[in-house]
């Protein structure tokens, strides 16, 4: 909120900044809009209140002014009064039925405002009328937490005596004591805690009024806490004690303080970091310190990652305080859990003086750190040249050459050309790192220019991929090899045609001020121009390729480089003829797949056909349309790119894929850059056009577009289903609008005769259902719209239990319910345990249709049984169902649920509903002989569980078969082993003359053969010389036929023997 002029306000407003009480009056017996507003809403009794000019409020409240009008910060009179002391102008309002409770914005009242502003008097006049003295701001504070935080110790006095809570915390967990603490306020954190209030609260990172003053350097209210006995190490959520945050901060007298009173020097926190290291670390942290180490503290403790507080202090180069930690034990060569020492440490962010320290208290500069590399590794990588030189210079003092050798090697004790874990020697690092300087250093004292890493690349591949052109002239003026290839197949200039990619953002140059970030990029650019020219011009090979058959000309393209481009095909012949290679992908499908426009335009203008294809038939613009480069699509289209071609696989064309992902400026590009007048309409391997992908994922503003365009609104794709179809699947009313706009056939039908009616009461899209009904009255109003299965949509909403959509094509034709398949709409509900479509049916229709029947004869009672719908079985029975109705084939409801193993729904009908068990089908098959017949041992038990019926248990199908013999033939033992409990013959001969025992035999053949073994068998001994612990194998087991004797004769089973066998002995002695 900017400053006004007075002058641009109303004559009322500024009459009243003017103190002119006669001025107000004049205007106010013109009949001036006393409650005019100004730029901010605020009406002339705001600024009336805010003078605390009691006579002009009083004419502004005679004169109808809103005594409670709020203006845009939602502050009504009340607050701007309260806001300036005026305790009067607070009075008078209030005598005029202000509202003391109203809110600004920041949910203040005008109690929050008085605690705030030091309004002492007017806090007195509001106290007694307001509803809450302890209501919370949006926030969370309280006017406690405002007086506190204002410092106002007389306010807080009367708010506690107004029963004020001291304990009340903001969003933030924050009491009134923190705010107290951490602004020094001693006499009031007194009196906080002289009412009651918890010294050691915590707000909800943990932190304790202790840490709060700590923070602040509070000393006078940290002496008051230690001497109430507050827990002095108490950690915050990351660990942090009093202690740490002082030291961190700097603050060296409530730290002595914290130390007098046996605060733990090395206590960690959650990083295991002991106030040391933050001490170390800090900017102001000096003399805490000094402190710190003169109190015991360890100089060695390490944290979780490693470090010491000699790590902390090398980050940021505190010279002084690392030579306190040294003189004390700090060790030179103390590693963390990457290896790095504090020389790497300092290396690394270049602190030269506390390098020359640390180097003369014995510092190793061979250690190995991060990725095995040395300090000096980490000094040139990023770019600190006087580092480097005073690493060097330690070891070039006394350098030794080695007559045979030549190497040159470091009184430290390692070679210059030492790889590190990657094979990557210094030389390495500086080249990467750019900087000429400690290039220069490092080649001076003997480093090896054609040194490979693991992956093959030297110096010269670092210094070109990071675009650094001095370092690059210096490598090859110095003998680098300019078409040395790494394992991938890469040269330098592969690295420099990427270089913008792959180039260091955090390089030191070593000036003291950064330039600006865009002039930084654009140098960086011009350099990396100038690096891939230089190695043109030095011979490098643009044709060579890379394993994966790339040349430079690919990488330019892929990291969009365009004046590395351009110069590419300026300074290289062979580099058109790589550009319009496909092999293995062209440089303008790499271009246009990453998006680079400019790149991209350099190629287009270069190349004659822009419609070379990928192996996968994809063009540059089918790949810049995917990636939704609205701008490489503009420039592939201005060049003449054709829209229509087709990927391999999909058929599909850049139209289809910036329909199906709903780009619709590239979408109108690729429409309007074709003379076609179908082109809308082109259509994939399915058959589907641009429309019905735009349609189907919902891209509405695409769709709309194709339909401005032309594109035909019912075409159908290779299953007959059209557009509409296909917004009816999905569900979008504004696709479907738009359609039904530009004429769309609501009953067109699919290669099953299926309409988009069908479709949307099947998805529960009701909407659509009810204008589709509306839309075919006029189209159609004789169409049943049935499809060619018979089936109605009413069948589809019905079997997927959407009620909205029943209930509208319910009311919209009842009689369409008799139509089509006469498998029901109520058959479908039961089947589907739909029970609510199943009841609104029932309700609709009438009872009847409980009983009607499909072309099987099948009843809604069989389909329930089926799904084992109980819930189903229970609404169409207390509906006057009949329970033991048949079908065509003779079987009732529990002989379906029997048959299909539904225990539960057998179980209903069985015992619930008493249903017959006797009745059979056409072949005589009861409900035992279903469940048996397909392996459903507990439907079996659970029926036979219901009966003793012998009559039952022993009928016989049309083929002569019991329970008994079928139970048998598929193995179901409990269900045999029940059947002969009940009394089951055993004798009885199906119509090929097998028992139940041969009736497990796995086919009629082998049946035959045991039959034969069984009767050719002799008898078993006596019953008095079987032996006790003989097995009865044969019980109650027969052979219903004679067997020929040997002789040719035959032996009729014998009617004396009372043999357990029944089997006489045909054999003679």
């Amino acid at each position: 909120m900017g400053l006004l002029n007075i002058t641009d306000q109303h004559p009322l407003v500024q009459a009243i900044f003017s103190r002119k009480i006669e001025d107000v009056k004049l205007l106010l017996n013109q009949k001036e809009n006393v409650n005019v507003l100004d730029q901010e809403r605020r009406t002339p009794l705001h600024a009336a209140a805010f003078l605390g000019d009691l006579q002009a409020i009083e004419l502004l409240i005679q004169s109808g002014a809103n005594v409670n009008a709020k203006d845009s910060a939602w502050l009504t009179p009340v607050h701007r009064a309260v806001a300036s002391r005026h305790e009067r102008a607070v009075a008078l309002l209030v005598k005029h039925s202000a509202d003391v409770n109203g809110r600004d914005k920041y949910w203040q009242t005008p109690l929050h405002v008085a605690a705030a502003n030091r309004a002492n008097k007017c806090a007195e006049t509001l106290i007694p009328l307001v509803k809450n003295v302890n209501i919370a701001d949006r926030s969370g504070r309280t006017a406690l937490h405002h007086a506190v935080l204002s410092g106002n110790f007389k306010m807080v006095l009367m708010l506690l005596n107004k029963r004020a809570h001291h304990g009340i915390c903001d969003k933030k967990e924050r009491q009134a004591i923190m705010y107290s603490a951490f602004l020094g306020h001693l006499e009031i954190t007194k009196l906080l805690i002289s009412r009651g209030a918890d010294a050691m609260s915590k707000d909800k990172k943990g932190y304790t009024p202790l840490h709060a003053a700590a923070c602040t350097g509070q000393i006078d209210v940290i002496k008051y806490l230690l001497k109430l006995g507050v827990e002095i190490d108490e950690p915050n959520c990351f660990g942090n004690t009093a202690l740490h945050i002082a030291c961190y901060m700097g603050q060296d007298s409530v730290a002595t303080e914290l130390v007098n009173y046996g605060s733990n020097v090395n206590q960690p926190n959650e990083k295991g970091f002991t106030p040391l290291h933050f001490a170390a670390v800090s900017t102001n942290g000096a003399l805490c310190l000094e402190l710190l180490v003169n109190n015991g503290a360890d100089v060695n403790f390490q944290s979780k990652d490693g470090k010491s507080p000699l790590h902390m202090a090398a980050i940021h180069g505190r010279f002084t305080r690392s030579q306190i930690l040294i003189q004390n034990g700090g060790e030179i060569d103390c590693v963390d859990k990457y290896g790095n020492t504090p020389l790497h440490v300092a290396a690394r962010y270049g602190h030269e003086l506390l390098i020359s320290t640390l180097m003369t208290n014995g510092a190793d500069t061979a250690r190995r750190g991060v990725h095995g590399m040395f300090p000096l590794h980490l000094a040139v990588l990023f770019g600190f040249s006087d580092c480097c030189r005073k690493l060097l210079s330690s070891g070039q003092l006394y350098s030794i050459v080695s007559s045979l050798s030549n190497e040159h090697v470091l009184s430290a004790g390692f070679d210059i050309n030492t790889p590190d874990n990657l094979g990557r020697t210094c030389l390495h690092a500086a080249a990467s790192g750019g900087n000429v300087e400690c290039l220069n250093l490092l080649s001076s004292s003997g480093a090896d220019l054609r040194r490979q890493d693991k992956f093959g690349r030297t110096p010269l591949h670092y210094a070109a991929a990071n675009g650094s052109y001095q370092c690059t002239v210096n490598l090859v003026t110095a003998g680098a090899s300019v078409n040395e290839a790494d394992y991938r197949g890469c040269t330098p200039l592969h690295y420099a045609a990427a270089s913008d990619t792959y180039r260091r953002v955090d390089t030191h140059s070593g000036t003291s001020q950064e330039p600006d970030e865009e002039l930084l990029k654009a140098s960086q650019q011009k350099e990396a121009f100038f690096c891939l020219e230089y190695l043109l011009d030095n011979n490098a090979d643009a044709s060579l390729r890379d394993k994966q058959g790339y040349a430079a000309v690919h990488y330019a393209a892929a990291y969009g480089n365009r004046q590395n481009l351009e110069l590419l095909l300026e300074m290289s012949f062979n580099c058109l003829e790589d550009v319009e290679s496909t092999v293995p992908v062209s440089p303008l499908h790499l271009a246009a797949y990453n998006g680079h426009c400019d790149a991209l335009k350099t190629l287009a203008e270069t190349l004659v056909n822009l419609d070379v294809r990928d192996h996968k038939g994809r063009t540059a613009l089918y790949l810049a349309t995917e990636r939704g480069s609205t701008e490489c699509v503009e420039v592939l289209t201005s060049h003449g790119a054709s829209p229509i071609l087709k990927d391999r696989k999909k058929k599909w064309t850049p139209l289809h894929v910036a329909a199906s992902s709903g780009n619709t400026d590239c979408l109108h590009l690729l429409i309007d850059c074709s003379d076609r007048p179908d082109i809308a309409d082109v259509v994939d391997a399915h058959g589907q056009t641009p429309l019905m992908l735009a349609v189907m994922n919902g891209h509405v503003d695409c769709a709309h577009l194709l339909l401005e365009k032309g594109a035909s609104v019912d075409a159908g794709d290779k299953k007959g289903r059209t557009t509409l179809h296909r917004a009816s699947v999905t569900g979008c009313e504004d696709c479907v609008g738009a359609l039904l706009d530009h004429d769309a056939f609501v009953l067109c039908r699919d290669f099953k005769g299926r309409t988009p009616i069908h479709f949307a009461s099947a998805c529960s899209h009701a909407t659509l259902v009810h204008v589709y009904l509306q839309a075919a009255l006029s189209t159609d109003p004789l169409d049943a719209v049935v499809d060619y299965n018979g089936y109605t949509p009413m069948h589809w909403a019905a079997y997927n239990g959407h009620e909205d959509c029943l209930e509208l094509l319910l009311e919209h034709n009842p009689f369409a319910y008799l139509e089509g398949n006469p498998f029901t709409p109520l058959h479908c509900a039961a089947i589907n345990n739909q029970d609510c479509t199943a009841e609104m049916l029932i309700e609709a229709m009438g009872a009847k249709i409980v009983n009607s029947r499909d072309a099987k004869g099948r009843t809604p009672l069989h389909a329930a049984a089926f799904a084992d719908n109980v819930n189903g079985l229970q609404l169409l029975l207390r509906h006057q169902a009949e329970v033991d109705a048949t079908d065509h084939s003779g079987r009732t409801p529990l002989m379906m649920a029997a048959e299909n193993g539904k225990t539960v729904a057998a179980e209903f009908l069985l015992y619930r509903m008493k249903a017959d068990l006797t009745v059979m089908d056409a072949n005589k098959n009861t409900a035992l002989h279903l469940a048996c017949s397909k392996g459903h041992e507990k439907c079996a038990l659970l029926l036979l569980g219901e009966t003793r019926d012998l009559g039952l248990i022993n009928a016989t199908n049309s083929m002569l078969q019991m329970p008994l013999h079928i139970a048998a033939r598929n193995g179901l033992a409990s269900v045999v082993q029940a059947l002969l409990t009940r009394g089951a013959t055993v004798l009885a001969v199906d119509e090929e003359g097998h028992t139940p025992a041969l009736a497990c035999a796995p086919n009629k053949d082998v049946a035959d053969c045991l039959a034969l073994i069984l009767s050719t068998m002799k008898p078993f001994p006596p019953k008095d010389a079987i032996l006790p612990f003989s097995f009865n194998l044969l019980k109650n087991c027969g052979i219903a036929a004679k067997t020929a004797l040997p002789n040719g004769g035959s032996c009729p089973y014998t009617k004396d023997r009372h043999s357990s066998i029944a089997m006489d002995g045909c054999y003679s002695e």
